[in-house]
């Protein structure tokens, strides 16, 4: 896919393109699980039954109020939420606003609660009818969702407006650092708050300046500075005001991968993985395990264009992993914060990742595009690099929205 501007028309026909290409990276690849018993086709607000503790695994705490999966605390929060009245601290402030002119109403049959934690504190999503709740513990709290069913017409998922999140694949290696190593994947995800995303991925070998100082290759800002600097060179060199990053290195990623079923994906072209012991990953629609869907993400090698394309797979794999989570539901989202907890770092706080990641559900797949930051090959002493060129510039302008579609 070409990242230049496109006129309107084109910029559909190729989000469709890229949507067919991948049938639709750390993060997204976690956002993926099926809830046992039931099909990944269920509507996003109702899918699964399952619910998990903070720690991700299954309970069968009874029911409370109507409301099945959920510690007291949190079944009080979400009557507080249906029976109208002020939430006072017990939402956050674009919560609260979302809310205020809510209509109270009984709260439907059948609602479920799924708990797991990030990073340490509880999170969880109750859907309720085709509501949405999304609250941040320990002690509870509504941060975001979405209630039809109280007459909210549109969704609270934190401050108004685009957001994007810096998704780093660590090159550590067994034994090495996770967060202060090469940064091998580098793919800023996107929203602008109206149904509307993209993916656009940064080419490893750019040559830039620095957020620590010099001019070097754009993965080695991870290496000097950590992830933080990682996303401080992004944000300098693309102009856009990432809110942080999610990082996780090639074994956590296959480990995510595969707890969560595998990526479907429909593959373009057959590619040879030569760094995996050339592997084989098969033109056409598949589902792809953790060890598979590494081998396309880094292949660079065999394919003609190189760093760019690599780039280009990696985007695939984030948008067929953001389709899949989406079919999953809401519900999927805490058990998948937990396990990706386990092996990845983040600077995101818990209402700020859940929100992030819930707004993906409320993404229209034909809204949603991808692009490739490239530039001219060229040298730096004994190193070959790319040069940022106007073709990468007009990809950041046409990403300042939120939306490469």
């Amino acid at each position: 896919m070409t990242s230049v501007h496109r006129p309107a028309a084109r910029r559909r026909a190729s989000t469709r393109v890229a949507v067919a290409a991948a049938a639709t990276a750390a993060l997204l690849a976690s956002c993926t699980s099926t809830p046992s018993g039931s099909p990944a086709s269920a509507p996003a607000s109702t899918a699964g039954s399952a619910t998990t503790t903070g720690t991700g695994s299954t309970s069968s705490a009874p029911a409370q109020g109507g409301l099945t999966g959920a510690p007291a605390p949190l079944v009080a929060l979400v009557e507080r939420v249906y029976g109208g009245g002020d939430l006072g601290s017990a939402a956050s402030p674009t919560a609260k606003a979302a809310l205020a002119a809510r209509k109270p109403a009984a709260l439907p049959a059948g609602a479920k609660a799924s708990v797991g934690s990030w990073m340490g504190t509880p999170v969880a999503v109750v859907t309720a009818g085709d509501d949405v709740t999304l609250a941040v513990g320990p002690t509870w709290k509504v941060v975001g969702g979405w209630w039809p069913g109280l007459g909210v017409d549109r969704p609270s998922l934190g401050p108004k407006g685009p957001r994007w999140v810096l998704a780093i694949g660590s090159d550590a290696r067994k034994g090495q650092p996770l967060e202060r190593t090469r940064a091998d994947v580098l793919q800023v995800i996107g929203q602008d708050g109206a149904g509307g995303g993209g993916v656009m991925g940064m080419a490893r070998d750019l040559w830039v300046p620095l957020s620590t100082g010099g001019k070097g290759k754009i993965n080695s800002a991870m290496v000097f500075g950590g992830p933080s600097a990682q996303v401080t060179t992004v944000r300098r060199v693309t102009g856009l005001p990432v809110q942080g990053y999610v990082v996780i290195g090639f074994s956590g990623f296959k480990k995510v991968v595969d707890e969560q079923g595998g990526i479907p994906i429909v593959i373009p072209k057959t590619v040879v993985a030569s760094h995996a012991k050339n592997l084989v990953i098969k033109a056409g629609p598949q589902t792809l395990s953790g060890a598979e869907a590494l081998a396309y993400a880094r292949e660079r090698k065999t394919l003609p264009d190189g760093d760019f394309g690599r780039s280009r797979h990696q985007g695939e794999v984030i948008l067929a992993s953001a389709i899949k989570a989406k079919l999953a539901g809401p519900i999927a989202i805490p058990r998948a914060l937990t396990s990706f907890s386990k092996v990845g770092r983040s600077n995101l706080d818990a209402e700020q990742i859940l929100t992030f990641t819930a707004g993906l559900h409320t993404l229209n797949p034909l809204k949603v595009g991808r692009g490739v930051a490239k530039g001219a090959f060229g040298w730096a002493g004994q190193q070959s690099i790319v040069v940022l060129g106007a073709e990468a510039r007009r990809l950041f302008a046409q990403f300042r929205d939120g939306n490469l579609s």
